[in-house]
């Protein structure tokens, strides 16, 4: 491919917009701070998207849709969540357009067609989700409702990076409703760990399970559970949230229940999601200088195949032969590109093949088929080797497995070994700027929190839920501490 991508080391910003270019995933749109997700992306999308919602129905939830429209009232009444969310609104104030009469050919806002109540664009969707469930829930007999959502929302940014952070985006949001508060939680426990279960099985990213600080919650929420995920230049990006809501939402909307004993009870709250920005953390967890690195689990295309000809009689050869092969391999659910196309020589194909991330390629020849041989690149080493077309099929099968397994190992290696604990303040902020989680004490306080925000850019990623309980002092106050926390800088 004529694209050149910007070394890591040299870039790192540069370089993962260059990957998303090369590997035709996005590019921006005409709207300012959005983005239009291109069929290879999508593609990627999709398998996100229905793995997990395979594993959301499995866990007992149902898709619904709820209105891209929440009434300014509803969105007001948890004071929060509003709060919370306010700055990133987009608000519909009329509902028409109108000839300018000042400027002919050119459109204006209609004055008398102004809204009775503005709309806001949903950043979220518990407002509207839970004004529904007051409809739907009056006894004990009516919970839980588990149900999710596959939708987009949009969060006015003006400072925007492809996949990581737009303006709309795509998402998930789960929003359930339960009879008491420790069903809730089991809720809110249960959904953060199918999120880590599938980044780590599908997505081959090791995940931190952890608690959000105060300050980092949810708005809305009385606690916040996350999965935290290190990127390949050190910084954490979080790739999940599950919230347990209380019952906050239940109260602000006035959704009530009468429990076994014939009382009234507020309903107990969960929501949880992830995005789009999972795209951009499985880009920059494997990719390399030469392009995207898929797991094979979540890739497209698992297999590459690129016949290498200079007759039509050739190329009907290698077909004729690998027919059976390509047959063995899509019955066991391995999708296979064979690339006849003629517009582009082997070289080209190759490099596009790599760039896109396809976990294996295949390239054969006449010498290899008179030889009965084929040869097998694996994206995520880069190595080759010629093996015999008859086993082809049980070693690909064999090497894509390899490969997931390969891909998850190497970027634990990598968190582990730019995972340190720190008790020196000075010290952290002498590293701080090279990247990688550091475990800390810390006191407790929100005033701690933020002075190390200011003064280094650095955040609380979490309080780790397997986190080792040791007593300490927090590396800024001296201030006692039970446990250590992760400070990293985020995306």
């Amino acid at each position: 491919m004529a694209e050149k991508i910007t070394k890591r080391e040299i870039d790192y910003s540069k370089w993962y917009l260059d990957i998303i270019k090369v590997a035709d995933l996005a590019e921006h749109s005409d709207v300012k701070g959005c983005m239009v997700i291109k069929p290879y992306g999508f593609a990627i999308w999709e398998k996100i998207k229905d793995q997990l919602d395979k594993m959301f129905k499995e866990t007992g939830h149902q898709n619904a849709y709820f209105p891209i429209f929440v009434p300014k009232s509803l969105f007001e009444a948890e004071e929060k969540n509003a709060e919370g969310f306010a700055k990133e609104c987009a608000v519909v104030t009329h509902h028409r357009l109108m000839n300018d009469p000042e400027n002919p050919g050119k459109l204006k806002v209609d004055p008398a067609a102004k809204l009775t109540e503005e709309l806001v664009v949903r950043p979220t969707s518990e407002a509207i989700i839970w004004s529904t469930y007051k409809k739907w829930i009056q006894s004990y007999r009516d919970l839980p409702i588990l149900i999710n959502q596959w939708a987009n929302v949009v969060r006015w940014e003006m400072r925007t990076r492809l996949f990581l952070r737009t303006a709309e985006f795509l998402w998930q949001e789960g929003h359930t409703a339960h009879a008491t508060k420790a069903e809730a939680i089991e809720e809110t426990e249960k959904m953060n760990n199918v999120y880590a279960t599938f980044t780590q099985d599908f997505m081959a990213m090791p995940v931190i399970q952890g608690l959000k600080t105060e300050s980092e919650r949810f708005a809305g929420a009385d606690e916040t559970y996350c999965i935290e995920a290190m990127m390949q230049d050190g910084k954490a990006l979080q790739a999940g949230t599950s919230h347990f809501l209380g019952q906050n939402f239940a109260k602000a909307f006035d959704v009530k229940f009468a429990n076994k004993e014939g009382q009234q009870d507020y309903v107990w709250a969960t929501s949880w999601g992830v995005s789009t920005r999972l795209m951009g953390a499985l880009i920059m967890t494997h990719s390399d200088d030469l392009g995207l690195v898929l797991p094979p689990k979540l890739a497209p295309i698992h297999v590459a195949i690129v016949p290498i000809y200079r007759e039509d009689s050739q190329l009907e050869e290698i077909q004729e032969k690998l027919k059976s092969t390509i047959d063995e391999l899509r019955a066991k659910g391995i999708t296979v590109k064979f690339d006849d196309d003629n517009n582009r020589k082997p070289g080209w194909k190759f490099a596009e093949y790599e760039a896109k991330g396809v976990p294996v390629r295949l390239a054969i020849g006449p010498r290899d088929l008179e030889a009965g041989n084929i040869e097998v690149a694996r994206r995520d080493t880069q190595e080759k080797q010629t093996i015999s077309i008859e086993s082809c099929a049980d070693h690909v099968v064999a090497l894509l497995d390899e490969i997931q397994d390969n891909l998850h190992k190497r970027a634990l290696d990598f968190r582990e070994k730019n995972i340190q604990k720190i008790d020196s303040y000075e010290d952290f902020k002498s590293k701080i700027d090279g990247g990688g989680f550091f475990l800390a004490h810390w006191d407790g306080t929100a005033e701690t929190e933020e002075k190390v925000k200011q003064e280094t850019k650095a955040t609380i990623r979490c309080l780790p839920l397997d986190g080792e309980k040791e007593e300490g002092k927090c590396m800024v106050t001296g201030a006692p501490s039970k446990q250590r926390v992760i400070f990293a800088k985020a995306y």
